[in-house]
C-alpha cells in the first residue's frame, strides 16, 4: 500500500535535457579525456581507455529491439527506481519490442540467472518512490572465475545487449571486470555502471555527485534540525549525532551547511583524538561560561579511523564500555565502534559525569525515502544515459549527467570510462583495482563556507531546522 503523498509522488514526470528529446538522433562522441593508470593497463588490456563519450545530436540512427539487464548491487539510495524508469522508457522509445529485465537480489542473482522481466505494469507502483525493493539488492561481489563464468553464462542464456550495474565505487569496479572478462570472451553483454551512494564519495571530472546524497542529506538535515531545536527548548543535553559516511565526510559537511550545529567534524581533517576530545571540552567549557550547558556535534561515522593518535587494538576497558568485540587475533572491529558514544567517554573523562550527554546514529533513516526532486529527475537521465550508451555500443563505461546546477532542460550526458578512474589499493594484504573514493576537498567550496562560519556557530545557537523534504 502506498501513502497519499507516495501515491501522489507517482504522477510526477521528471524534466528531460534538451539534448534527449529524441533519442533516435543521439549518439557519442569520443574524447581521450583522462589517463589510466599503468598498471591498470595491464589488468585491463580489453577495454582499457582514458575515454569520455559524449552525448551529442546527429542523423536519425536506427535501431534493432535490444534486450538489457540491471541489477541494484550494494546498500539502497533514493532514486533507484527511477534509474530502473528511465531505462526502461528510453529503451522503448530507441527500439520498439526492446525488453528490460531486472536480476534480483544483487549480484547473486546475475551469478544464478534469477530475473524478472520489467514491464510498464510491474514499474507503475514505483516512479518517482524510495528503496530497491522492486529488485532486491545484496553485497556479493562477482570475482572469482567460477562467478564470472557462470555470470556470462547467464548473459549469453538469456541474450543480452547489455547490462546496468547500479552501485557504488566497488560495484562499479565490478562492472569493470565483468566488461573485461565479457570482452576477453567475446561476448556481446555491453556493461554500464550507475553511480550510486549516499555517502557521495562516488566523484570525478564527470560524475558531480553520486544519487542519493541529495534526499539522504535532506532527511538528516531534518532529523539535526529537529534535535537542535530540542536542546534550545530543553536547554540541558549535548547531542553527539553520527552520521553516514565510512571513509568520507561528505554527508557531514553537507548537513553542517544546512543545519549550523555547534561542532562539525571532518574526518580529512586529520585531528588527533586528544586534539579533538580538547576541542569539545573547550566548546563546553566556553559555552558553559554564557549560561550554555547544551550543543550539537556532528560526527562522520569513519571519525576514528582517521585518528592518527588511535591505536586500534585498544585497551580492554574502552572496547568493553564501546561494545566492541575482538577477532580471533585480538583486533578491535572498527566498523562496530559507535564514535559518538567513544568521544562522550573520553570528554566525560575530562569533565566528569555531570557532563550531560546524548548519542545519536542517523544511518538506514536516509537511504530509501521518497527522492527529492533532484535525485528523482537525476536518476530517470542516468537511466536514459545508460540506455542509450549501451545501445550505441560503448562499454566499461560509467554513466555520468553533466551541469548539475542548471535547470534539467541543460543537463548533459555521456559515460566515463571505468579503466581510467581506477587504481590500486591495498586491501586484505593485496593490492587490487578499485575506483578510489572522492574525499571530502579541504581548499573545495563547500569546506572553505563551513571554514567563515564555524567560529559563529560554536557559541552562537545558530541553528537552521530544515523541514521536511519539499516536492513543490
Amino acid at each position: 500500500m502506498l501513502s497519499p503523498l507516495a501515491k501522489k509522488r507517482l504522477t510526477y514526470e521528471p524534466p528531460i535535457p534538451k539534448i534527449l528529446k529524441d533519442l533516435s538522433k543521439v549518439t557519442f562522441r569520443h574524447e581521450h579525456a583522462m589517463a589510466p593508470h599503468a598498471d591498470i593497463a595491464a589488468l585491463f588490456p580489453q577495454t582499457i581507455s582514458g575515454e569520455v563519450a559524449s552525448a551529442e545530436v546527429t542523423e536519425t540512427q536506427k535501431l534493432g529491439p535490444l534486450k538489457i539487464g540491471v541489477v541494484f548491487s550494494g546498500g539502497p539510495a533514493s532514486g533507484g527506481h527511477n534509474v530502473i524508469a528511465g531505462l526502461f522508457d528510453a529503451l522503448q522509445k530507441l527500439a520498439n519490442g526492446s525488453t528490460l529485465i531486472g536480476f534480483q537480489d544483487g549480484p547473486q542473482g546475475i551469478i544464478d540467472g534469477e530475473f524478472v522481466v520489467i514491464t510498464a505494469k510491474l514499474l507503475e507502483n514505483y516512479r518517482n518512490q524510495g528503496g530497491f525493493d522492486l529488485l532486491g539488492s545484496g553485497r556479493v561481489k562477482i570475482e572469482t572465475d567460477v562467478q564470472l563464468q557462470s555470470s556470462m553464462a547467464q548473459m549469453k542464456k538469456i541474450g543480452l545487449d547489455g547490462l546496468v550495474i547500479i552501485g557504488g565505487d566497488d560495484s562499479n569496479t565490478n562492472a569493470a571486470v565483468l566488461a573485461e572478462y565479457f570482452a576477453k570472451h567475446e561476448c556481446k553483454t555491453r556493461v554500464i555502471g550507475v553511480p550510486k551512494t549516499i555517502d557521495g564519495d562516488l566523484q570525478n571530472p564527470y560524475v558531480e555527485i553520486s544519487f542519493g546524497f541529495d534526499t539522504a542529506t535532506k532527511t538528516y538535515s531534518e532529523l539535526i534540525g529537529n534535535i537542535a531545536r530540542d536542546a534550545l527548548s530543553s536547554k540541558k543535553y549535548y547531542h553527539f549525532i553520527r552520521l553516514m559516511g565510512r571513509t568520507a565526510s561528505h554527508i557531514a559537511l553537507e548537513c553542517a551547511l544546512s543545519t549550523h550545529p555547534n561542532l562539525v567534524l571532518i574526518s580529512e581533517e586529520k585531528k588527533s583524538l586528544s586534539a579533538i576530545t580538547k576541542e569539545i571540552v573547550d566548546l563546553v567549557k566556553e559555552r558553559a561560561a554564557e549560561g550554555k550547558h547544551y550543543g550539537v556535534i556532528l560526527v562522520p561515522e569513519g571519525l576514528i579511523e582517521s585518528m592518527p593518535d588511535i591505536n586500534l587494538n585498544m585497551s580492554d576497558d574502552i572496547a568493553r564500555h564501546l561494545g566492541v568485540e575482538r577477532d580471533a587475533h585480538g583486533n578491535v572491529n572498527v566498523s562496530a565502534i559507535e564514535t559518538e558514544k567513544f568521544l562522550i567517554y573520553n570528554v566525560k573523562k575530562e569533565l566528569g559525569e555531570k557532563f550531560a550527554a546524548l548519542s545519536h546514529f542517523f544511518g538506514y533513516e536516509g537511504r530509501c525515502g521518497l527522492p527529492t526532486n533532484f535525485d528523482a529527475n537525476y536518476c530517470y537521465v542516468l537511466g536514459m544515459a545508460a540506455a542509450l550508451l549501451v545501445a550505441r555500443g560503448e562499454t566499461s563505461k560509467m554513466a555520468f549527467v553533466g551541469h548539475l546546477s542548471h535547470p534539467p532542460e541543460k543537463w548533459t550526458v555521456g559515460g566515463v570510462s571505468l579503466t581510467a578512474l581506477m587504481h590500486l589499493e591495498e586491501r586484505k594484504g593485496k593490492r587490487i583495482p578499485v575506483i578510489a573514493k572522492a574525499l571530502v576537498d579541504l581548499h573545495g567550496k563547500a569546506y572553505r563556507e563551513m571554514q567563515a562560519q564555524r567560529a559563529q556557530w560554536r557559541l552562537h545557537d545558530d541553528y537552521l531546522s530544515p523541514g521536511p523534504i519539499q516536492f513543490v
